[in-house]
């Protein structure tokens, strides 16, 4: 089996970064695991991806992450 990565291309989904042989984004794979999905249930959802596919995706953001750069948060008025 093929190692799945993530890539950007402007002629996939916009140039969002996706897992590589799908139309599946990073984005969508981190909202679906927000909101308590599991990997189980994004394999039986998204039958291209791949345990692999997810892992990368999460590395993908951790990676993203880590460069410096702040993002800034609204505060949330009490």
């Amino acid at each position: 089996m093929t190692q799945q990565t993530i890539i950007s291309d402007p002629k996939i989904m916009m140039g969002k970064p996706v897992v590589s042989g799908t139309r599946i984004t990073v984005e969508l794979i981190l909202e679906k695991l927000s909101a308590g999905e599991s990997f189980d249930d994004l394999l039986k959802s998204h039958p291209r991806l791949t345990r692999e596919g997810i892992q990368a995706a999460l590395n993908f953001a951790r990676d993203a992450l880590r460069a410096d750069v702040v993002y800034p948060i609204a505060e949330t008025l009490r």
